[in-house]
């Protein structure tokens, strides 16, 4: 008799254990949620490297990049003309599964020189290289591109769209080659701020919401195509290879541009 109530209560110490366990682990699971890291402080433009075309790393080329009232800015006023000086201004760490998210709004009028189809253009660049790997005269990272662009006043133009310089995605199951190709978002006017989000799930989909709702998605992105100027035979050793992870950069093309609530949501 007394074996057994030794055993009977034995197991039910076991099985209060056990649950115990359980409930802890989900109690742990629940106090310890993935969170939103800020990548701008909103103050100055630490952990963020700039490199802008025909200049070394990290020279800001006439003040190019800025942090003004709060927002991180792109402006010209100290350039006459912008003679093709295309710029990227990268986070400090690279991601492979994560989402962005940031507000981004067009402002002023483009600098003298920029390019017509530069006009309220933007864009940020995932899956980057980083940016030291980059030639002095490179114009654009070997990269994913989600093509930023503001109304013209009257027509349609699209945001969130794709392209892509020295890479290439798939779409409905075909390797998709074309460098730009619109979103389904509707068109913003005038200088009011826009969300962005991009989710990104290594070299599998990637997808782009504008204000919360979903305007493109793609998958498999990887090096092929030419569209960027760097060493081709760089580009050519690597025609093919998945983009898995990589650094995030934000462009200057030639119209002033604002950036805030730029912060990031770890998946790994």
């Amino acid at each position: 008799m007394k074996t057994k109530r030794f055993l009977y209560i034995t197991t039910l110490l076991l099985i209060g254990i056990l649950i115990s366990c359980k409930s802890t682990t989900k109690e742990q699971s629940k106090e310890v949620p993935a969170q939103w890291v800020q990548l701008f402080n909103g103050k100055d433009l630490k952990d963020w490297k700039i490199k802008i075309k025909g200049h070394p790393l990290n020279e800001n080329y006439k003040n190019t990049f800025r942090v003004v009232d709060g927002v991180m800015q792109v402006n010209y006023d100290e350039y006459e003309t912008f003679d093709a000086s295309f710029g990227h201004i990268f986070y400090k760490n690279e991601y492979s599964n994560y989402k962005f998210r940031m507000e981004y709004r067009f402002t002023g009028e483009q600098v003298e020189g920029g390019a017509g189809w530069a006009k309220r253009n933007s864009g940020v660049m995932i899956h980057s290289p980083a940016p030291e790997t980059m030639t002095l005269d490179q114009d654009f990272p070997i990269s994913i591109e989600v093509q930023l662009l503001g109304g013209l006043g009257e027509g349609e133009r699209s945001t969130a769209n794709l392209c892509t310089p020295g890479t290439h995605v798939v779409m409905n199951d075909k390797l998709f080659t074309p460098h730009c190709t619109p979103s389904s978002s509707k068109t913003f006017h005038g200088d009011q701020w826009v969300q962005l989000e991009i989710i990104v799930y290594n070299d599998s989909l990637i997808s782009h919401k504008i204000n919360g709702e979903q305007v493109l998605s793609y998958s498999k992105p990887q090096v092929g195509g030419k569209n960027v100027k760097t060493d081709p035979k760089i580009l050519e050793s690597l025609q093919g290879k998945p983009l898995k992870k990589g650094y995030i950069s934000l462009q200057s093309e030639s119209h002033p541009a604002e950036f805030r609530k730029i912060e990031i949501l770890d998946l790994n």
